[in-house]
């Protein structure tokens, strides 16, 4: 009777098999567009996005979305969760799926009960002059409940007291300045300034001193490019008022502090609180320009180098304590109360999926945070006005049918990222195996529009073929007839060996949610603004950055009237985005990594290797990797060039876009950094040492040089060397046809 069974499972799989292509039938609509193997970009969709991206749209997101303070894990951040989440599921404009992912992290906060406080205070312990707690109410806007007063994150509670010295940007090379001069740190209160190094560098240098607290403040000549106290401040022009303070996470490392390299969901192991690294050693506050002229004008002691001096309107010194003939008594000392508090907060990430036609395996993710301090206009809403717009315009053309990408677009909205880029880690952490399979590529943009000069793009060098073609196809805003890429070409450029002159490709550090997928996982990323005319400025920051200035009118006023430099944005990013989602071939170069690497040992040749040679340390190893590299970027290139000029198998073309995929992460090294948490790329991790070359070498033999031969640091020289070498082989290995070993 087995025949009878086996017939009988045949008919029933021939009834199923027919019903399924019934129902698949009656499910796909009927303006649906048509599925090719080989679908390839269509420029007459893109032409459609690129009109269809509204100034006016943006503008009206922007002003939603910085009605009002949306600190991580507040009321108003979980009401923007769900405005994502009601966007990307409209019936007319929304996308295929939209979800909500939640964690459980660690933030901290000021205390309310016990705010923060900077005072100076006489020998008897009576308060002589006190720091303001809040921001000058300007606009009405500055003086809500929700508007978080400035705090430093993670800085631990302490109310330290001392004498205070000013401290620069404090860096060890600042603090080692002031012990030259003769001061002594023991139990001072140091005053410094935005700039430098990172704002956590600050407190953990000061510590390492014997300072007791730490005091931070923006000077006014860094951000407004003088010499002097602008005459004119927000709401009248776009200059910092005297009261304004910079807010920020003072954590060291990314991702949740109590769960690295985990997902913090709630059953997932913690670190105990006394064995977590990266937080500020000692009390840590922030003050306004406006108060730090008070404390600053009036120091005694020598006068600081001319480097160090400010726009505050005094000469600066260095202290320690006040001078005499000042508005204090020489004995007065500075007391920092911070009463700072960490607590488990619920933070969400929003993804949502246009699931791709052909590969729906192979992702392009586009994301940016969601969280600010306060109304956080320009950072970071001017990035997500654009994302929803050009997530609006996508969507819509899905709905109507008349579109579907390639590959699968992903679209985020990160939580937490101002306390240390904790959604995008966690999504990272949670999904690492299947991120580092499938993602072509990660576009980041977070403050869409610095100033309105040019565009300003940061990224590995595969991604900047696909930027340059998207450029040179859009208008650049204002008069003139330009294309974004001339115009860009204007302000930043470079000279390529094999381009000539090309605008210049700025690289990744770790300041947005692009960090853990480039240092952690190896995905190609980029980073896309618009900036200032770097001719006429050097500030660090726009002038408003993380105050509770940053708001809507401030952008619409001062930042980009009419919008036009956020929907030169949008069209760019919209341009690089379709273009990887919908490209038959992927337009990753790989060759254009050739010159970031030539760049590389023509730098360790120059300036370490005499040094090397001193240590019967041989660069040749490299220089042959380098050749490999090379070679087989160049074979693969023509192998690719050779297939588009045919009718080429669709199979053939994917494992060519997987070599190009799969490149970045053959420079990943998990054990090459042990004392740096989530850098793993050998090429773009932190660099100390002064050498602009490979990161763990330079730093390596910036330790190793005043040392004998044969120490453990030599030893590790030549670990990072034998490392270097080892990715380079590996990325030409990977770049070789996938038959050859």
């Amino acid at each position: 009777m087995q025949w009878v069974k086996g017939l009988g499972l045949g008919l029933g799989a021939a009834v199923l098999l027919a019903l399924g292509i019934i129902l698949g039938h009656f499910a796909i609509p009927k303006n649906a567009p048509s599925v090719s193997a080989s679908q390839d970009l269509d420029l007459e969709i893109l032409e459609t996005v690129m009109g269809q991206l509204d100034a006016s749209r943006i503008r009206e997101n922007l002003r939603e979305l910085s009605r009002e303070p949306h600190l991580a894990s507040s009321p108003r951040d979980e009401a923007l969760v769900q405005l994502l989440l009601q966007r990307w599921t409209d019936p007319a404009s929304g996308l295929d799926s939209a979800k909500a992912f939640e964690y459980e992290v660690l933030l901290s906060f000021p205390s309310q009960e016990q705010p923060n406080s900077v005072d100076v205070v006489g020998s008897a312990g009576d308060v002589l002059y006190s720091c303001r707690r809040s921001e000058e109410n300007l606009t009405g806007e500055q003086g809500g409940p929700d508007v978080v007063p400035p705090y430093a994150a993670y800085a631990p509670a302490g109310t330290p007291q001392g004498l205070l010295v000013y401290a620069n940007q404090g860096s060890e090379e600042d603090f080692k300045e002031l012990q030259t001069q003769g001061i002594q740190l023991e139990g001072t209160i140091a005053l410094t300034r935005y700039g430098g190094v990172g704002r956590g560098a600050k407190a953990v240098n000061a510590a390492k001193h014997g300072v007791a607290g730490v005091l931070v403040y923006t000077d006014p000549g860094d951000i407004n490019d003088g010499l002097s106290l602008p005459s004119e401040t927000f709401p009248n022009s776009w200059h910092l008022p005297p009261s304004g303070v910079e807010r920020g996470s003072y954590y060291e490392y990314f991702g949740d502090p109590l769960t690295p390299y985990l997902p913090a969901h709630p059953s997932s192991f913690r670190l105990d609180l006394a064995n977590v690294s990266g937080f500020p050693p000692i009390p840590t506050q922030p003050i306004g320009f406006q108060d730090a002229k008070v404390l600053l004008c009036n120091l005694e002691g020598p006068l600081a180098p001319a480097a160090w001096q400010g726009a505050l309107g005094c000469d600066y010194r260095l202290g320690p304590g006040f001078r005499p003939d000042g508005d204090f008594s020489a004995d007065s000392q500075v007391k920092v109360s911070v009463h700072n508090r960490l607590q488990l907060r619920n933070s969400s990430n929003v993804l949502g999926v246009i699931r791709g036609a052909v590969e729906p395996d192979r992702y392009v993710l586009y994301g940016n945070h969601r969280d600010s301090w306060v109304h956080g206009a320009v950072d970071p809403s001017s990035g997500t006005a654009v994302l929803l717009e050009l997530s609006r315009v996508l969507g819509t053309l899905l709905k109507k049918g008349t579109w579907r990408p390639r590959r699968s677009i992903v679209f985020a909205s990160w939580g937490a990222e101002e306390f240390g880029l904790i959604g995008s880690t966690e999504f990272t952490e949670q999904f690492f195996s299947k991120l580092q399979e499938r993602t072509v590529a990660y576009l980041n943009v977070d403050i869409s529009v610095f100033a309105n000069a040019t565009l300003r793009v940061q990224g590995t060098p595969p991604v900047q073929s696909v930027v340059f073609s998207a450029a040179k196809e859009i208008r650049s805003p204002g008069p003139g007839d330009l294309s974004i890429y001339d115009n860009w070409m204007r302000y930043f450029n470079r000279s390529s060996l094999v381009y000539g002159v090309v605008p210049s490709l700025g690289s990744l550090g770790a300041g947005s949610d692009y960090a853990p997928f480039i240092h952690f996982l190896g995905i190609s990323s980029m980073d896309i603004a618009y900036t200032y005319d770097r001719s006429k400025t050097s500030a660090r920051i726009y002038p408003t950055y993380h105050t509770a200035f940053d708001t809507f009118d401030y952008v619409d006023k001062f930042v980009d009237p009419g919008f036009s430099s956020h929907q030169a944005v949008a069209r760019t990013a919209g341009s690089v985005l379709l273009r990887l989602s919908d490209s038959f071939f992927l337009p990753l170069n790989v060759s254009d990594y050739s010159d970031t690497l030539r760049s590389f040992l023509q730098a360790a040749q120059q300036d370490l290797g005499d040094l090397l040679e001193q240590h019967s340390i041989s660069l040749g190893p490299l220089v042959t990797a380098m050749e490999k590299f090379e070679e087989a970027a160049a074979a693969l290139d023509q192998d690719i060039s050779t297939l588009q000029k045919g009718s080429p198998d669709p199979l053939q073309v994917r494992i060519f876009n997987d070599q190009l995929m799969l490149l970045e992460r053959t420079f990943l090294n998990p054990r090459a950094f042990p004392e740096e948490r989530h850098y793993s790329h050998v090429l773009w991790a932190p660099r100390t040492g002064s050498t602009a070359t490979f990161p763990g070498l330079a730093n390596a033999c910036s330790r190793a040089r005043d040392t004998s031969s044969g120490s453990e640091a030599w030893a590790e020289v030549q670990r990072q060397l034998s490392i270097v070498v080892a990715a380079l082989e590996g990325a030409a290995a990977t770049l070789r046809p996938v038959a050859d070993l």
